[in-house]
């Protein structure tokens, strides 16, 4: 379901916007897309930061058993 709204923004970035619009995409339609893109990336981005956040907590022994694990091989 569309909702309607008003927004302000930038005569620089409508005439950019207008630059790229290929019919029958609508201004709306395209600033939906690009919100949905730049959620969808934020959303990523957060994930990607909070399993960095977790690797790195477990660092030390993560390191430490690869070490071990290396200690078993045996040269070809």
């Amino acid at each position: 379901m569309k909702i309607e709204t008003s927004i302000a923004l930038s005569e620089e970035l409508l005439l950019t916007i207008d630059d790229l619009l290929q019919p029958p995409i609508t201004r709306s339609d395209f600033v939906e897309k690009a919100l949905w893109v730049f959620i969808t990336q934020m959303r990523d981005d957060y994930r990607h930061a909070h399993d960095l956040a977790i690797i790195n907590a477990h660092a030390d022994a993560l390191n430490e058993e690869a070490l071990d694990v290396l200690a078993y091989q045996v040269a070809l």
